[in-house]
């Protein structure tokens, strides 16, 4: 039997070729009509030739492909589901669209919900703009309203709270707040930037409340240990 150049191992099939798989696949298992649709997140490379069907003799497949630079932003912005995908699509003021996108963010009333869409906005903000454009939209919302900093929170106010019974409720309340930004930052500063020395780690120890707040919002730039190391040398700590 003749080998196929389908069946060539050496290189990826082609997007047709795939597109016609996950349609038979799909096909068999559920019997049921099926109208596929691509949808490409960002221009190809130049030169790049997008099809929209399979054919090899008399086997022809074809799929509708979506350009999300090319579709109409208005589409998206109705439905709060569809928010993430308004920032990949066709737009001449960004910084406009964007300040869109952030308001109809905003207007949803759920907070999970809310911080959810945020984050996955965030995301596919990133293929199109750079981190600093897409966070002067979303600085900080994301991870004050995430789960986990309103648990590390909750730890460092408990810790407080038991502290207050023997140093006295406001005290162990300030220090529990304190802990809990604390935690969140060293936390997050770990995810961002990598294992941080004693030095530094004792130096962040040693900030104030205020300035742990200034941490939490600065570290979102953050992207190498010296970055963290530059903030530490302009904010020494107030404290003894």
């Amino acid at each position: 039997m003749g080998r196929s150049p389908c069946h060539d191992n050496s290189a990826e099939p082609p997007l047709p070729l795939r597109m016609l798989d996950y349609w038979v696949r799909l096909y068999r298992r559920y019997r049921l009509p099926i109208t596929q649709v691509l949808v490409l997140l960002r221009p190809p490379s130049s030169g790049t030739v997008i099809e929209t069907r399979f054919q090899v003799e008399t086997t022809r497949h074809d799929y509708r492909v979506v350009r999300m630079w090319e579709q109409d932003p208005e589409i998206f912005l109705r439905d709060p589901a569809l928010l993430p995908l308004a920032t990949l699509a066709a737009t001449n003021q960004p910084q406009q669209l964007m300040s869109r996108i952030a308001e109809e963010v905003s207007k949803i009333e759920l907070s999970e919900r809310r911080q959810e869409i945020a984050t996955c906005t965030q995301v596919l903000a990133g293929l199109r703009f750079d981190k600093e454009f897409i966070r002067s939209f979303f600085r900080g919302e994301s991870m004050r309203e995430s789960v986990i900093y309103q648990e590390i929170l909750k730890e460092g106010l408990q810790e407080g709270r038991q502290r207050g019974l023997q140093q006295g409720l406001q005290e162990g309340l300030q220090q529990g707040l304190q802990q809990g930004k604390l935690s969140l930052a060293l936390r997050q500063l770990s995810r961002r930037v990598g294992e941080i020395p004693v030095e530094s780690k004792a130096q962040i120890q040693a900030l104030s409340l205020s300035q742990l707040e200034e941490l939490g919002e600065a570290l979102l730039d953050f992207s190498t240990l010296e970055d963290l190391m530059v903030w530490l040398r302009s904010h020494p700590s107030v404290q003894a």
